[in-house]
């Protein structure tokens, strides 16, 4: 019962640490002045990555060095963040119902409903915008969360079968 408690409380704690990072402005989460620091000048063979996100082109010349390695960290935040969430909730719902495939697919619908109201509390939040984008790469890490749960369930399962 404990690990099915803990398993659910993470995912709890995931959500408490998004709305309290979803109320904090841009500037006070900005890295670009530790990054400034760290990281004098781009490496010669980033000068030609060039993409567009959410309509802004994201490149070292377009944003800068530290502010185009502070867009990688944030988006691996979200990614990772998410995973971890959709991770909880599949392992805690797999344990309390044994129906690993319902669990990780309750879990990334509940990933995609925290994703989308994640980036409402955003629009709410002075310096902070809303982006579907964002919602997508949550959705994604949490697809990738699921996954991973899913799958060591099963593996799991598996093997007290064999025994």
């Amino acid at each position: 019962m404990r690990k099915k408690i803990g398993w659910l409380t993470l995912a709890l704690v995931v959500i408490g640490v998004l709305a309290v990072s979803s109320s904090m402005s841009y500037n006070q989460q900005s890295l670009i002045p530790l990054l400034t620091r760290l990281l004098p000048r781009a490496p010669h063979w980033l000068a030609g990555v060039r993409f567009t996100y959410a309509g802004t082109v994201i490149s070292v010349n377009a944003l800068g060095f530290p502010a185009f390695v502070e867009f990688f960290i944030r988006k691996a935040a979200h990614f990772t963040v998410f995973a971890v969430f959709a991770l909880a909730v599949t392992r805690g719902l797999a344990a309390r119902t044994r129906r690993g495939g319902w669990a990780a697919v309750v879990a990334v619908l509940a990933a995609l409903l925290v994703a989308a109201g994640d980036e409402f509390h955003q629009s709410l939040t002075a310096g902070r915008s809303p982006l579907i984008q964002d919602v997508v790469l949550d959705t994604c890490g949490a697809l990738v969360g699921a996954g991973l749960a899913f799958w060591w369930w099963r593996r799991a399962r598996g093997r007290g079968e064999k025994r």
